[in-house]
């Protein structure tokens, strides 16, 4: 299940390719994505997942939500198949196109934008998946995304669809921390 789970937070990544390369407002965002697969066992994994936290007594749960925290993440609950995800982006990392969520080995292909549309391809070496989509940018505040993703869970070759939001909420990123910093 963590497996699953940490396939479909390193896509969220992927996903925001094209955004990133945009004008964009640093700070905190966050990004509502509902996956579909298949099979329907990301959906399982993902209800399981989201039903352990909310059993979890609240000092515990506090404790993962703040460790997730600690390396650039927030997670809530969006509905079955939904994870909403919330990460802070600096001027830096938008000025390079940084993609804060990726993990793993990742080469990305963006088209060049045409109107408010730019396409994207990918290819993952860790954790083995590749796909296409596209962003429409409403705004430097809010975008909209759709990718078809190919992967392989519990040995299975599998095929995603998912859909995502993306909407600045402030300049502060309060608790959530851009990945890889170490700044309180």
């Amino acid at each position: 299940m963590k497996r699953i789970v940490a396939t479909a937070i390193c896509l969220l990544g992927v996903f925001t390719a094209g955004a990133h390369a945009q004008t964009m407002k640093p700070g905190l965002w966050e990004m509502q994505t509902k996956m579909q697969s298949g099979s329907g066992e990301m959906e399982k994994a993902m209800a399981e997942m989201q039903q352990q936290m909310a059993s979890m007594p609240p000092e515990q749960r506090k404790m993962m939500q703040d460790m997730m925290s600690k390396q650039g993440v927030g997670m809530g609950a969006g509905g079955p198949g939904t994870m909403s995800i919330k990460i802070c982006m600096t001027q830096e990392m938008i000025e390079r196109n940084e993609l804060p969520t990726q993990q793993g080995d990742c080469k990305n292909t963006v088209s060049p934008r045409s109107g408010n549309t730019m396409k994207f391809a990918f290819r993952c070496t860790k954790p083995v998946s590749s796909g296409e989509g596209e962003v429409s940018f409403i705004s430097p505040q809010a975008y909209t995304s759709k990718m078809t993703v190919n992967t392989t869970t519990a040995g299975k070759n599998e095929r995603m669809t998912m859909g995502s939001q993306g909407k600045w909420l402030s300049a502060e990123c309060g608790a959530v921390r851009p990945i890889g910093s170490n700044k309180p």
